[in-house]
């Protein structure tokens, strides 16, 4: 069934500009048993783990970060980029290549001493998971790992988020 997942996601050259391959999973999400597949093989490998809160990064984390909370009874938590979300936020800012950008999450997201689960569809350069996962620590909970649909491998992200803390599905 992994198989299945792997031929459906799609390359998109030069989006969202020249010289990117984009990995869309749009055809994973419109095939029932392929999402199925991604969403049960996420709940099994952390369902038991004590995992309070699934932390969901936008916007494709939240795809997968729904409904996996529900499977293992765990709150959801978005992360969003700033001025999105309506109640007091705290914010993280991390190094793009050339530049910076931010996320949100809400002050009350997740409580000291929670078990947390960070949830996006893609890893690439690691740079997001990692500024999330500076979110999580900032509020006193500690993430037991990044779960991800798509690795991009060559980009190292799995090294930048530590040893032991990474799980993707697929990885390019």
């Amino acid at each position: 069934m992994s198989d299945l997942v792997q031929k459906l996601i799609r390359d998109i050259p030069d989006f969202p500009k020249k010289g990117i391959v984009f990995k869309d999973i749009t055809p994973v999400l419109g095939n029932p048993a392929a999402f199925r597949h991604v969403v049960d093989t996420l709940a099994e490998r952390y369902r038991g783990k004590g995992i309070e809160k699934v932390v969901a990064i936008e916007s494709r984390g939240f795809l997968f970060g729904g409904p996996l909370a529900y499977h293992l009874a765990a709150g959801l938590v978005i992360v969003r980029k700033p001025g999105k979300l309506p109640y007091k936020a705290v914010r993280e800012t991390y190094a793009l290549e050339y530049g910076t950008d931010a996320l949100e999450m809400h002050v009350d997201g997740v409580l000291p001493g929670e078990r947390v689960l960070v949830v996006d569809d893609l890893l690439a350069t690691g740079g997001t998971a990692e500024a999330v996962g500076r979110l999580v620590a900032r509020q006193g909970a500690s993430v037991l790992e990044y779960a991800f649909v798509i690795e991009l491998s060559f980009l190292k992200g799995r090294e930048r988020l530590g040893p032991g803390r990474v799980f993707s599905m697929v990885t390019y």
